[in-house]
């Protein structure tokens, strides 16, 4: 079952949420988390970066709208450089 999780109210002057923003993700690794918060400037770019052991996945948004939550699906995973 997907959790669907409300955004924070937009600030009146440009359209982006003035504190952290729920997010729901779709696919990665089970373990992670299905809703996250996060700031606003990372959601607003279209794409999460988030630390997973000695690596990263990465995610991207897939739905533009307003209203609800800000999906992201997973794309790929990286490893930190050593």
């Amino acid at each position: 079952m997907k959790k669907h999780i409300v955004l924070t109210a937009p600030s009146a002057d440009d359209g982006t949420p003035d504190g952290p923003v729920d997010v729901v993700l779709e696919g990665g690794p089970a373990h992670l988390p299905r809703g996250l918060r996060v700031e606003p400037g990372e959601a607003a770019s279209g794409r999460l970066k988030i630390a997973n052991g000695a690596g990263y996945e990465h995610y991207e948004r897939v739905r533009e709208s307003d209203a609800g939550p800000w999906v992201f699906r997973w794309i790929m995973r990286t490893r930190i450089a050593e």
